[in-house]
């Protein structure tokens, strides 16, 4: 395959300051520690959105990306980053064996055609390659934001490892995330659910200018407090596998 050309990457952008995507981001390093040769790989992340990740993807490699919204492709490529227009539910625009590293980070759950993408993500691996997925977890902590951001569903982590079998993945780990502040956020999402109270976020479901959905904001001193829980939890996944949280991470090796 032929690479994509050498891309200058930012080394930050606005959303790593958030706890949420900080905390994901880490979990994902944790994971990704592990592969073999991390450090020369092509890599291809599907859904990319407006390329939020690549500039971290990037310390793995080459750095391909496809989505479905082409709002946020005009965004990545204006960026400078190798995005292009693809739908991983029906055909992943390269040929097979062409990545040594695919991701899916909170893809999955919004198209009907889940198995589609894990079986494309297949396809386009070498062998010996690894997928990595983000999902949200338990489908009982449905909630406003799911709405927002036009979820399909939420995973167990037994419907997660039995349908990357099905797509003959070998997974290697899968773990809940964001388990430290699970009971705060099942406690908030239930009252929520209860009183009819959300955070007032914006959707590019809804809107034909934005491309990205807002996290729900929160003030300087709780993100602050929030990142270093986050930093206790990735200390936590390089040890064991967590029980639940509000979150799914898992590693598949074709």
């Amino acid at each position: 395959m032929e690479h994509a050309q050498t891309i200058s990457y930012p080394k930050t952008i606005p959303e790593d300051n958030h706890w949420w995507f900080a905390t994901r981001t880490w979990a994902i390093e944790k994971f990704l520690a592990t592969l073999p040769g991390q450090r020369d790989l092509d890599v291809l992340d599907i859904g990319c959105g407006a390329g939020n990740m690549i500039h971290h993807l990037a310390q793995y490699g080459r750095v391909r990306g496809i989505e479905v919204d082409p709002r946020p492709v005009k965004i990545a490529q204006q960026r400078g980053y190798d995005v292009q227009l693809g739908d991983a539910t029906r055909e992943i625009p390269f040929a097979d064996a062409s990545f040594d590293l695919v991701t899916a980070l909170d893809v999955i759950e919004h198209v009907d055609a889940d198995e589609n993408i894990l079986r494309e993500a297949h396809r386009v691996l070498r062998p010996g390659g690894s997928l990595l997925i983000t999902t949200p977890a338990f489908q009982w902590l449905w909630s406003h934001n799911d709405e927002l951001n036009a979820h399909k569903r939420r995973y167990t982590a037994k419907e997660l490892n039995d349908k990357l079998a099905r797509a003959r993945f070998k997974v290697t780990r899968l773990s809940y995330n964001f388990f430290l502040v699970f009971p705060l956020a099942a406690s908030m999402i239930a009252l929520k659910n209860l009183t009819g109270k959300n955070a007032e976020l914006k959707s590019h479901h809804f809107d034909d200018e934005a491309y990205q959905v807002d996290m729900e904001p929160v003030s300087p001193a709780l993100n602050t407090a929030l990142r270093g829980v986050g930093h206790v939890e990735n200390a936590l996944l390089g040890a064991v596998n967590l029980p639940f949280g509000t979150s799914l991470i898992a590693l598949g090796k074709k």
